[in-house]
């Protein structure tokens, strides 16, 4: 373990706040989002291990190389993929409501949080990758949630529709509320930032 954040992880969490507070989709988002960018001044333990793969994964690369090319989100695909080979990507536990593929159709990794990068529990940034035509488990959890969508998808949440954000769309989901996403014909990407609020009243 080291106390000295990466520069490419430094990178990512730059760049990837700033996009995150300029699409974020109302008050509460922003205020979640600047909580954790105040949280994220304070550095933390780094693991030093290198990071792992998914058989999912080989999807990513080419995700990546389309998403560089964009004007607005290429900055972010840069500095993605120049601290992904530090990810430890992991599948998580599947339900009922999954999909039956799911098991060996994702992966999610932590840049920082449990698990992550940079080990802590006050602020957990990560992403999910899901293959095509993929239903991740409905899900909740207490602290809430920004997501910045990169690719095509479809989302949920409560028993509400299912709404595509599209590539670079955003929105919140509120503590404890039931989510899930599903792919179509394309894989799914998407970055997710929490605030653990549970961690601050400790």
């Amino acid at each position: 373990m080291t106390n000295a954040r990466s520069p490419d992880l430094q990178r990512f969490l730059d760049v990837t706040l700033r996009a995150l507070a300029h699409r974020a989709p109302g008050g509460d988002a922003r205020a979640s989002l600047r909580r954790i960018a105040a949280a994220a001044e304070r550095v933390e333990p780094q693991r030093n291990a290198s990071g792992s793969r998914q058989p999912v994964c080989a999807l990513l690369d080419p995700m990546l190389d389309l998403l560089s090319v964009d004007p607005d989100l290429g900055p972010l695909a840069l500095a993605f993929r120049a601290v992904e080979p530090a990810l430890e990507w992991r599948p998580r536990a599947t339900n009922g409501t999954a999909s039956a593929n799911f098991p060996t159709s994702h992966a999610n990794a932590v840049f920082i949080g449990p698990g992550g990068i940079e080990q802590r529990h006050d602020i957990w940034i990560g992403v999910s990758l899901l293959a095509p035509h993929v239903r991740y488990p409905d899900h909740d959890h207490a602290p809430e949630e920004t997501y910045l969508v990169l690719s095509d998808g479809e989302f949920r949440q409560a028993d509400g529709a299912w709404f595509s954000p599209g590539v670079g769309g955003s929105f919140y989901n509120p503590p404890g509320i039931l989510h899930a996403m599903r792919s179509g014909d394309r894989p799914l990407l998407a970055l997710w930032a929490l605030w653990n609020h549970r961690e601050e009243a400790a």
